[in-house]
């Protein structure tokens, strides 16, 4: 039976401005297989940040249901989400949110250590997924002292250490240059590849949705395309 991390069914949202209701989502309806690499693409105010907010728990949804791997989000309480966030779910942001006075050995250990992973395991697993991801030698540089393009990759190496059953990406190329960009998507199109981590990023660049297996495009907050690509 084939794996559904993620799903949800009528999935609305609605923000309100004064006496306005504004319709972000609009009973969107989505299933993803364990392994699928999928773009969100679509306009600005399409409802693409409104619909990762919703899967995370950042938000919550007017109505519909949402499921991470089998868990109704939309009935969870805060620490429920709390834990699955961390144990589930690892974010890629274009702002990259690393800790400054942290090593970028310290940022993946990060969450591990939340987790509870012990300090001798968290240092081995945080060393090898820097090496994976082309930053061997560089473990004990802080934020600071690193390329965007570098920290870009601490941010990927923090979220995919912990071997979450999700990845969620945010415009994760907004803030790089086209070489950094296209060396990024290299490496997340081989982990989606080797570790069947399940990918769902929102773009408005070309050259994430050419890495993409899958692109679903959005327009006034509902689904108006579904494509597979080769």
């Amino acid at each position: 039976m084939e794996q559904i991390p993620v799903s949800c069914h009528h999935l609305s949202k609605t923000y309100q401005q004064g006496q306005v209701n504004i319709p972000a989502l609009v009973d969107v309806g989505l299933n993803i297989p364990k392994g699928d690499f999928v773009c969100l693409s679509g306009p600005s105010g399409s409802g693409k940040s409104t619909l990762l907010n919703l899967l995370s728990g950042l938000d919550t949804p007017t109505s519909g249901e949402i499921e991470i791997d089998g868990e109704r989000v939309d009935k969870m309480s805060k620490s429920a989400l709390a834990n699955m966030r961390l144990h589930k779910i690892g974010f890629v942001f274009q702002a990259y949110n690393l800790i400054p006075v942290l090593s970028a050995q310290e940022n993946v250990e990060f969450v591990m250590q939340l987790q509870g992973v012990s300090s001798k395991e968290r240092a081995k697993k945080a060393r090898a997924i820097l090496k994976e991801v082309g930053l061997a030698g560089l473990e004990n540089r802080r934020p600071g002292d690193l390329s965007g393009g570098q920290q870009q990759r601490v941010a990927v190496a923090r979220a995919i250490v912990s071997e979450p059953s999700l990845i969620l990406a945010d415009e994760p190329t907004a803030n790089l240059d086209s070489q950094t960009a296209d060396a990024l998507m290299q490496l997340l199109r081989t982990m989606n590849e080797e570790h069947s981590v399940t990918l769902l990023f929102s773009t408005h660049d070309k050259l994430v949705m050419d890495y993409s297996k899958r692109l679903i495009g959005l327009r006034d907050g509902h689904i108006e395309s579904d494509e597979v690509q080769a």
